[in-house]
């Protein structure tokens, strides 16, 4: 297996400048996307590691007609950096982290968890949902970096955001299926939330708050549609109640050990980065 070279480590530990206009721009819509946060060196790199331990890991025995439209969606494989030591040192890159933290407006941010997201050639869509239904997290201090493994043309199904759409609360309570693309389709149109949809160019990433509403189309092409995730919350963030059967999941997965109304500061969830 390949060694993560110097440049490589030393481009995933670089700041990356934001703009006060760029915070304002996420504190407003509640997503952003980045150009050249990560370069074409330490995309192969990531390409190669990442993949292999996806391909490892994967389960899914059934044929893509075979599944619901969940398991049509992705391969999708959570916490690799448990698994592999070289993806450890991608996912606790300083760089992603710092843009996390700056974005949130936080002097910190630890892991919730990592994971692959890979639409399949023919791959369906993703339907609209939002993230932190799964989640027992007491605060919306949360954020997804999504970054693709390769350019992401339109047909390819990058992922699209409804801007400003973490303030709706309609749909919170729905987990990702048929129903919570329905109803979410038209809960946004009618209430006007603005739909973004565009293709990512290489090296481009994306950061959206927990609460976004967020969908993907299906992979058209003949290529698999390769994406890595990383998911952060403010260092101070508490464990909460869970509310459904999904976040007693999470808890037991992501963050056991972990106690109702104290951080979340357990081995799964370190500190990344803080000021």
């Amino acid at each position: 297996m390949s060694q993560m070279s110097p440049t490589v480590s030393a481009f995933l530990n670089t700041p990356y400048e934001l703009s006060s206009d760029q915070i304002a721009y996420f504190k407003e819509n509640g997503f952003i996307k980045l150009k050249q946060v990560l370069s074409k060196e330490v995309i192969e790199y990531m390409d190669l590691i990442i993949t292999e331990e996806v391909n490892r890991l994967n389960k899914q025995q059934l044929a893509l007609e075979d599944r619901d439209t969940y398991g049509k969606a992705f391969l999708q494989i959570m916490n690799i950096w448990r698994n592999s030591d070289n993806v450890k040192e991608i996912i606790f890159g300083k760089r992603l982290a710092q843009i996390a933290a700056n974005l949130l407006q936080v002097s910190g941010v630890r892991i919730y968890h990592d994971q692959a997201l890979y639409k399949e050639p023919s791959g369906g869509h993703t339907p609209w949902h939002a993230d932190q239904y799964y989640w027992p997290l007491d605060s919306d201090k949360t954020i997804t970096a999504w970054m693709p493994l390769q350019e992401t043309p339109l047909d390819w199904g990058p992922l699209e955001f409804s801007a400003g759409s973490d303030q709706l609360i309609a749909g919170r309570d729905k987990e990702i299926s048929d129903d919570s693309q329905s109803f979410l389709q038209e809960q946004l149109k009618s209430k006007g939330y603005p739909h973004l949809i565009e293709a990512f160019d290489l090296g481009e990433v994306s950061f959206h708050k927990g609460w976004l509403y967020h969908r993907a189309g299906p992979n058209k092409s003949n290529q698999m549609r390769k994406v890595m995730t990383i998911i952060y919350m403010d260092k101070d963030i508490k464990l909460k109640a869970p509310e459904n059967k999904n976040q007693q999941a999470d808890w037991d997965a992501w963050c056991p050990g972990a106690v109702i109304g104290e951080v979340v500061d357990t081995p799964l969830n370190p500190i990344i980065y803080q000021l």
